[in-house]
């Protein structure tokens, strides 16, 4: 089988797998990305290891769960030792290269242990995920130490935007009807157009940025991670796609009252952030949701662009294409704003591939319902790249055999893992950090969560699609809680934590006696 020679790796921040047009939006225009799945496969099963941007990215990075990798909020560090996309691509002899966000937060301590220079070659790429920054752009409040150096800050002053941060103050705010500046982190704002124009804006400018790079690589081999942060918020779009989209084609929001009246502790607490209680506003979707599917539309813009780029170059016929998100985000669904539980807006992901090998062309145009998971895509790509998927640290599954039409026995269920210990709900609820955590498994028909804190809960998926009565209370579903509960202690008993020896080099080694042991002999004479 031949080698794939680049991948373009695109994900989006905090979209909705259910806000694509080949996705079902009745709506929302993605000509573009629509292609991609007519050429490639659309996984209509897939799912985030954890529904935060920080730990999903790291899990997407590492090709393992979060269980097992530990950075397990926004801000929580990656261990030094935790091998990554970059380096694992990076040994295959690709450029391994980033443009826009992973929300990686260094392992200072631990590279300060080891004596690793953060500004030295190695200190960088231990840093970054294993990608080379071309450009790094986690997109941030002011107020949160964006630095104000940001290339794309830079950028922006020499198109005549000045100020200290122009990320915010032009691409990420609108004008008010007086002229004067308003701020997109309030939400509010949401219906009104970006400061700057649209070929400024931040997705046409990270686009730009990854076609220089290609252009700059030349025919050396690279895996490019493209990563938008939007259409997570601020939702603040530039026109045309500002007033693209109208009110009245906002879906409805998918919510019962009985989830209020009935509400588990960690639902109930989460519904009380102002995330969620700023959604029960009567004009906040229709707010804000025409700004978010604006923003869809510009990234959908901005993939075509980038196809035609790559087909100008002749790159389409040796060029493996993803495209995915990290997270989805509820946008008022089941009462609740933001991301951080299980509910499907948060969890399922869009993810799109295409395989340029001839060996996938039975499978073009296709929808594959199989429970894909972020980490199948580390070992995907390893195997893409000709290299060979090391078990005892990925965790993940290569997708190749669904892509190329086979149909080898598969998982029948996914799991995501929730870390809620950064947000309101740990202090409203009382909780100690460690325990402010859930695990959730969920098959065709059930979805179990596990928290360690409360009961559980339970959804029938086949009687309750909306995910609108838990279960997890109910006394006859007993037996059914206690076969997932059983489901997710086997995963966790399957964990990839014997990370230094494989299961290879394990089979292979002599008995422990040639290792200088001598056990169970009685005499020097015995054989």
């Amino acid at each position: 089988m031949a080698e794939v020679r680049n991948i373009l790796f695109i994900m989006c921040d905090q979209l909705r797998a259910d806000y694509l047009g080949c996705y079902g939006h009745p709506h929302l225009r993605t000509p573009h990305i629509d292609d991609l799945a007519r050429r490639g496969v659309r996984f209509a099963s897939a799912y985030c290891q954890s529904p935060i941007c920080g730990p999903s990215r790291m899990s997407f990075y590492t090709g393992r769960y979060m269980f097992s990798h530990g950075s397990s909020w926004n801000n929580y560090p990656l261990r030094v030792d935790e091998r990554t996309m970059g380096d694992w691509l990076r040994a295959l002899g690709r450029r391994a290269v980033l443009v826009g966000k992973t929300h990686m937060m260094a392992d200072r301590d631990g590279m300060a242990r080891l004596g690793v220079d953060p500004v030295s070659d190695l200190g960088v790429l231990v840093s970054e995920c294993g990608f080379e920054p071309v450009e790094r752009d986690d997109g941030l409040h002011p107020d949160m130490s964006v630095d104000p150096e940001l290339a794309y800050n830079t950028y922006l002053r020499e198109r005549g935007h000045t100020g200290a941060n122009p990320w915010h103050t032009a691409a990420n705010s609108t004008t008010g009807d007086d002229g004067e500046s308003l701020s997109g982190w309030y939400w509010g704002h949401s219906n009104r157009a970006a400061r700057v124009e649209e070929r400024d804006s931040e997705t046409a400018y990270m686009t730009d940025r990854a076609m220089r790079f290609i252009d700059q690589a030349g025919d050396e081999p690279w895996l490019l991670h493209l990563s938008y942060i939007k259409p997570h918020w601020p939702y603040i779009a530039p026109e045309p796609w500002a007033s693209m989209y109208e009110p009245g084609q906002v879906i409805p929001v998918v919510r019962s009252p009985a989830e209020r009246t009935e509400a588990h502790p960690v639902h109930a607490a989460f519904m009380r952030h102002p995330d969620s209680t700023l959604f029960n506003r009567p004009d906040a979707r229709d707010t804000i949701i025409p700004a978010y599917m604006g923003l869809v539309g510009q990234i959908d813009h901005h993939v075509g662009r980038m196809v035609r780029f790559l087909e100008e170059r002749n790159r389409l016929s040796d060029t493996m294409i993803v495209f995915t998100s990290d997270h989805g985000d509820y946008l008022g669904d089941h009462w609740l704003g933001e991301k951080d539980l299980f509910h499907e807006p948060s969890i399922r992901l869009p993810m799109i591939i295409v395989d340029p090998r001839a060996e996938a062309n039975a499978t073009r145009d296709t929808v594959d319902d199989s429970f894909v998971e972020a980490i199948d895509l580390l070992p995907t790509f390893v195997e893409a790249a000709g290299g060979t998927v090391e078990r005892h640290w990925m965790e993940g599954r290569s997708l190749a055999p669904l892509l190329h039409g086979a149909r080898p026995e598969w998982r029948d269920h996914v799991i995501t893992e929730s870390d809620w210990s950064g947000r309101r709900a740990r202090a409203d609820l009382g909780v100690e950090p460690w325990d402010a955590r859930a695990f959730m498994v969920r098959t065709r028909r059930w979805k179990y969560v596990l928290h360690q804190a409360f009961r559980p809960q339970l959804y029938d998926l086949e009687r309750d699609p909306e995910e609108f009565h838990d279960l997890g209370a109910c006394q006859d579903h007993t037996a059914v809680r206690a076969e997932l509960h059983e489901v997710l202690f086997a995963w966790m008993r399957g964990r990839r934590l014997r990370v230094t020896v494989s299961d290879e080099r394990i089979r292979a080694l002599p008995g422990a006696e040639s290792r200088g042991i001598l056990i169970g002999y009685w005499k020097p004479c015995d054989p």
